[in-house]
């Protein structure tokens, strides 16, 4: 088939728009659920929610967003070995769906909500790695298309992300129930499915349809084995967790996911350091990318927390009522995404301009920690400029912060990928790219612990305290940065 015949979807082929429609509601559903989720988890039950506490509500949304990325090697792993990618998409995307059929449920309190986390989480790490592997294989080697490709399909993720927030807020407000809300987003993911297998068959045709690295049966055995030593591991975990503090609880779950979230990773870097499949040069670069990755992490651990510290700040701190419009505390999440559409396409041209005069990679990540940092210590104004933390304060407080934020975000998402691939040792060039999307949940493992420390009283040391030591850190890697450089043997 000739270039010009598939030009059918911004001049790319078909099946980027199904695959684009699919993670546009996967986002909507995910980021319209997340938006009201810390609200039904801390208001009063006569409010119609869970009455968590505050602190208990941010730990269980640190916890969740850490497990979501860490199932996405979960989900790698199926698509190479079992299932293939797009089937991988399938299975993942319906239990999605369940998961926010269960969260719809008026009845089901508390236990509906963990049952509903668990759908999600492991339908979103089976679905959302694999879509982006299957929009790579719509493309032939060479094929200059497939950049703007990406970019495209990176659109449809946050315009979903954008939309969701406000839309699912206000059918929650209407309806005077949360779980109407859930059931949006339930409605979101069931969109997905359906476009996806009506259209996946004709227009995706070969793409993501088999396993790279079918799983052969002589090695069933052994993968039974570690399955079952994995499931023993955590549950001693927990054991241990539970003897050490006395009693199985929300907070001991909560301990033993931040663990975790930190184990998972370490064990990544020692495999890949001690590996004889690993060069000289190559252990080189990865000692060069571990302070990047510490880095990131602190800077996903105060990116992540506009879903809980600030989600808290906007609804029991924030003036709701500005130039005549009445807001909803969970319109505010959708300030990410917008800021991130906006700013994405001017860093790129600023780095296409600037060359090889751009700043070097760790360089950016410093100043992408320093940006972070910075949106942090802007939120302790309104309390010390007030004198108190009681006052109700304007929402451009809360925009301003998220600007800053994501205005860092330019520095560090997309330079992360791309150093990740420049400095990954050739045999672990996958497991390298999972490693970078468990710094985001190496960086909520901490939050789960962390953000229980913040409440009215705490607001502005906690906000100074996070912002000036991210500021601190940002400033050494600056200075240290030439140093740094040394070990990436040639990565610029």
């Amino acid at each position: 088939m000739s270039t010009e015949k598939e030009k059918t979807f911004f001049g790319h082929p078909r099946g980027l728009a199904t695959l684009f429609n699919t993670e546009f509601w996967e986002r909507f559903s995910y980021y319209g659920m997340r938006a009201i989720l810390i609200y039904y988890m801390y208001y009063s039950v006569s409010k119609g929610g869970l009455g968590f506490s505050q602190s208990t509500a941010t730990a269980i949304m640190s916890i969740y967003g850490s497990l979501v990325f860490m199932s996405g090697v979960i989900g790698g792993w199926f698509a190479d070995r079992v299932l293939g990618p797009r089937q991988t998409i399938l299975y993942g995307g319906v239990l999605i769906m369940v998961g926010h059929l269960v969260l719809a449920i008026p009845s089901g309190g508390a236990a509906a909500l963990f049952v509903s986390m668990a759908f999600i989480i492991l339908g979103t790490g089976l679905l959302k790695p694999n879509v982006s592997s299957v929009v790579g294989d719509l493309y032939p080697a060479g094929d200059n298309r497939r950049d703007a490709g990406f970019s495209i399909f990176y659109m449809g993720i946050n315009l979903g992300a954008f939309i969701a927030p406000p839309i699912v807020s206000n059918v929650s407000d209407h309806a005077g129930s949360f779980h109407a809300g859930f059931g949006v987003a339930a409605v979101g993911m069931a969109i997905a499915l359906v476009v996806y297998v009506l259209t996946g068959k004709r227009y995706l045709k070969e793409a993501g349809k088999k396993a790279p690295n079918p799983l052969q049966k002589s090695e069933a055995k052994i993968l039974t084995m570690k399955i079952i030593g994995i499931i023993l591991a955590i549950g001693l975990l927990i054991a241990v967790l539970t003897l050490i503090t006395g009693s199985l609880t929300i907070n001991t779950i909560i301990l033993a996911v931040t663990v975790m979230g930190v184990g998972v990773p370490l064990a990544y870097f020692i495999m890949m350091m001690t590996s004889k499949k690993t060069e000289a040069d190559e252990r080189s670069r990865l000692t060069a990318y571990i302070p990047l990755f510490l880095i990131a992490v602190l800077f996903w651990m105060i990116e992540e927390q506009g879903s809980t510290t600030l989600a808290l700040f906007a609804a029991e701190r924030t003036d709701l009522s500005i130039w005549g419009f009445n807001l909803n505390p969970a319109n505010f999440q959708s300030l990410n995404p917008v800021f991130v559409i906006t700013l994405s396409p001017i860093f790129a041209w600023i780095w296409t301009k600037l060359g090889d005069r751009q700043p070097s990679t760790p360089r950016k990540f410093a100043l992408g920690l320093f940006f972070a940092g910075l949106s942090f210590v802007v939120m302790m104004l309104p309390g010390i400029l007030h004198g108190n933390t009681t006052t109700l304060v304007s929402p451009l407080w809360l925009v301003l912060s998220f600007f800053i934020c994501i205005f860092g975000e330019m520095f560090i998402s997309p330079v992360g990928l791309s150093a990740t691939t420049k400095l990954a040792p050739k045999a672990f060039a996958s497991q390298t790219m999972s490693l970078w999307f468990l710094s985001d949940a190496m960086g909520q493992a901490f939050n789960a612990q962390v953000t229980q420390f913040f409440n009215a009283d705490t607001e502005i040391a906690y906000f100074g305290i996070t912002g000036f030591v991210a500021i601190g850190f940002a400033i050494a890697l600056f200075i240290f940065a030439p140093f740094l450089k040394k070990y990436m043997k040639g990565v610029h």
